[in-house]
């Protein structure tokens, strides 16, 4: 195969995640030319990937082929294309359609309850199976019979990225990230563990660390940064956007530590092998944990939805009685971290 067309258009998370089954693409294909069909909301997060040849704009749609304009748009890209395989990381039987109109011979993808009819290769997906989004991922790629072990998410950092975040923390630091929960495909503001949280967290954990917090936020995130900010004694440094996702990839990368939330940032952080662990609350970590060998997912045990995030949260969960709570999230970072 010369010309593969991997499809994953939102969001940053999924995405980052996705990057597994682009190793194991270009592990299988070196010499292929691989596009990725990602949307303009996440593009920033993959298009510097060594193992990508180009991307395909999607556009600013969590799924691209929902309207008649846009179906037929999408249809047109991909035709305009001329790949030998595509591999579908799309669960909606729309995207199944689409890519069977662009006439690509090879065509792998999920099949979650027959919505993979458009694929000649298909991977068979029980939507309320408690199976991790990334191996879901990977088995579109498994069913062209490629190996998949070891194939892990990862977000290489570049160098020059390196260089302008030492350039502003010349000290030792650490990453909290307080947001998450909203992009355009969601929005599901209850997985944000509660501000005063995190900073009785911060208060608690800044001196054994030795190192200085950095709240970290999106563009839109600034109030809730500053709610966290509200609890400390001292005030952190506050980076609320006016960082290219290399960049935070590169905070993440030079921290002694990263702390977040389920959130896309969260997984671009151990993507970027950053020590990093995830708070969980009324989603689950057996699908939505950083899939890396080096992260821990932080949750109490509590009732969630079997068919994941998309099928909604408990009516009535509450971080105070469901969620984990400052004194074991103490606890348990501090065994992990050795400290």
């Amino acid at each position: 195969m010369k010309r593969l067309l991997l499809v994953l258009p939102c969001c940053i998370g999924d995405v980052v995640l996705a990057t597994a089954t682009l190793t194991a693409l270009r592990r299988a294909y070196p010499q292929a030319h691989i596009t990725w069909a990602v949307g303009t909301w996440s593009r920033g997060v993959i298009e510097q990937h060594p193992a990508l040849d180009a991307v395909l704009d999607t556009g600013e749609a969590a799924l691209p082929v929902k309207s008649v304009g846009g179906f037929l748009h999408f249809v047109r890209q991909v035709r305009a294309g001329h790949f030998d395989a595509v591999v579908s990381l799309v669960r909606s039987p729309l995207m199944s359609a689409a890519l069977r109109l662009t006439g690509i011979p090879v065509r792998a993808g999920l099949d979650s309850n027959g919505r993979g009819f458009g694929y000649t290769h298909r991977a068979p997906v029980n939507p309320r199976e408690r199976r991790h989004e990334a191996e879901i991922y990977l088995s579109a790629a498994a069913a062209l019979g490629l190996d998949t072990t070891g194939c892990y998410a990862n977000i290489p950092v570049l160098d020059s990225d390196r260089a302008a975040i030492r350039q502003r923390l010349d000290q030792p630091y650490w990453v909290v990230n307080p947001a998450g929960g909203r992009n355009p495909g969601m929005t599901l503001d209850l997985k944000r563990w509660p501000p005063q949280h995190f900073a009785a967290l911060i208060e608690r954990l800044s001196p054994r660390l030795r190192a200085a917090p950095v709240l970290l936020g999106g563009p839109a995130d600034g109030p809730i940064l500053e709610a966290v900010a509200a609890h400390l004694r001292t005030k952190p440094l506050l980076i609320a956007g006016g960082l290219s996702f290399g960049e935070i990839a590169a905070l993440a990368a030079g921290s002694v530590f990263y702390l977040g939330n389920d959130t896309g940032l969260t997984h671009l952080a151990a993507a970027a092998g950053a020590r990093t662990a995830m708070i969980f609350g009324p989603s689950d970590p057996m699908r939505y944990a950083p899939f890396t060998p080096d992260s821990l997912a932080l949750w109490k045990p509590s009732a969630v939805e079997a068919g994941g995030v998309w099928a909604g949260v408990p009516a009535g969960w509450s971080w105070e009685r469901d969620g984990i709570g400052v004194d074991e999230t103490e606890i348990r970072l501090c065994e992990w971290l050795h400290l």
